[in-house]
């Protein structure tokens, strides 16, 4: 019988969706984060459950051949980057595997099957550090006082300090430097969640890959931000700062964003480009954290599309149009829906700034939008849907069923409920064609993948 705080040498066979490492004592499985295949460790036990436990690692006593130093000084104890400490081969084999087994397992899909869907390699990237073009920091104290920003420990929201991420852009540290020590001077203090007081929630900090414009937006638990003007000078010093703003949310909520944005300084947006394609982005607006892999995520995409210019295609989910207008050179036309009201906004300007003139974007749920168009007679031979983390509502699927597109193309920052889907997609008449994962987070156990759907 296994026990809280008993203490096991373990071999790490297998690891888990999130990461974790998986090895079994008296047949049952114990999950062991920073663990990884091929270790033998030493590990503590922290909690069980019926067939399974969760398990501390004290000591690597024999490290796997996959396993690599640390590049980041709080990497166990940040939520961030679960796999870093493992070579990054082996990680772009981990997430195929993750997504193969979902798909299996949840979706059903047979891969040993005469016509099974072709299955790709996992596109990786050349450089897995620094790539990531935004960040949302949040701001709290330490325990002697100081102002601090970083990250949220695993699975909490205790604040990790870190201002030098190791896949952040490089100026991340100075922007911080340069808002807490201004908070400082200035007395104002950070939000506590479980008091609602406190003003400084969150600093969101966007840089234009191509362009090399960056964006600075604090979170505020009110209506005004003391000293701004002069934190605006400060910052403006930074090479490449182009816009300067503030969030308002005194919602007393895990959500960070609120809805209304005040610009303080610059224009209140950014632009970068993803091919020859030219973007507006806002505070507010969904945009692709790794724009490296995004092109190729984008040109996967298109690729799955099969666009001969005669289609009418559906974009859901579109955030600021960046799929949307990488389609409409090869489509008739292309219709993109978007909650985010910014984010629809930016989608139109950046339309009119690639002098692009077959889309139309519409703001809504796409589950609330899509089926009204369909009643209107609106249909799409091809549709792209690209969901945030929960996968597509039921009932947005049953109407793209019903409109019967010739091709659907699924992008997905969640395997499991991207399995899910097909699932439901399969069973209603849609062959699982193609998978294509695409590594946007590196040393993450997230992945990205793309799908093609075909009407069978």
């Amino acid at each position: 019988m296994i026990n809280k705080n008993d203490e096991f040498l373990l071999k790490i066979e297998d690891m888990g969706v999130n990461g974790e490492g998986i090895g079994h004592v008296d047949g049952l499985a114990l999950f062991v984060k920073d663990a990884i295949i091929g270790d033998v460790a030493r590990v503590k036990v922290m909690k069980m459950q019926k067939n399974y436990g969760f398990a501390k690692l004290i000591e690597v006593v024999e490290p796997s051949k996959d396993r690599v130093p640390l590049r980041c000084k709080v990497g166990r104890s940040c939520g961030g980057c679960q796999i870093q400490e493992m070579k990054y081969q082996a990680q772009l084999e981990f997430k195929e595997r993750k997504v193969h087994g979902n798909l299996e397992r949840i979706g059903k899909i047979d891969f040993k099957a005469e016509q099974a869907p072709a299955f790709y390699p996992c596109i990786g990237m050349e450089n897995p550090w620094n790539y990531r073009n935004k960040a949302q920091f949040p701001i709290g104290k330490s325990k002697d006082g100081r102002i601090i920003a970083g990250f949220y420990a695993g699975r909490t929201h205790s604040i990790i300090e870190c201002e030098d991420c190791a896949i952040g852009i490089e100026e991340n540290r100075e922007i911080l430097r340069i808002v807490t020590k201004h908070l400082q001077e200035y007395g104002i203090q950070p939000y506590d969640e479980k008091t609602h007081k406190g003003l400084i929630r969150h600093v969101l900090i966007r840089k234009g890959f191509r362009t090399g414009e960056i964006m600075v937006c604090l979170v505020v638990n009110g209506d005004r931000l003391k000293g701004a003007k002069d934190l605006a000078e400060k910052l403006m010093k930074v090479p490449g700062m182009t816009s300067i703003s503030f969030n308002i949310n005194k919602e007393a909520t895990n959500r960070i964003l609120g809805e209304k944005v005040v610009n303080i300084c610059g224009e209140g947006y950014i632009r970068d480009c993803i091919g020859d394609v030219k973007f507006r982005i806002s505070p507010l607006s969904f945009y692709q954290v790794n724009p490296v892999q995004t092109q190729k995520l984008y040109e996967t995409a298109l690729e799955y599309a099969e666009l001969t210019g005669k289609e009418t295609v559906f974009d859901l989910y579109c955030g600021v149009g960046t799929i949307s207008l990488f389609l409409a050179a090869k489509a008739k036309k292309v219709i993109g829906v978007e909650i985010v009201q910014q984010a629809v906004r930016d989608a139109r300007v950046n339309a009119e700034i690639n002098e692009i003139k077959n889309t139309e974007f519409y703001m809504g749920a796409a589950e609330s939008v899509v089926p009204k168009l369909y009643q209107r007679g609106v249909t799409a031979d091809v549709v792209v849907v690209d969901p945030p983390r929960k996968g597509c509502e039921e009932s947005l699927l049953e109407t793209i069923v019903q409109m019967r597109p010739e091709r659907i193309v699924y992008v997905s920052c969640d395997s499991a409920t991207l399995a899910r889907d097909v699932k439901i997609l399969g069973d209603r008449g849609y062959r699982l064609d193609k998978v294509q994962p695409v590594d946007m987070f590196p040393n993450c156990e997230d992945i990205e993948t793309v799908c093609l759907l075909s009407l069978k």
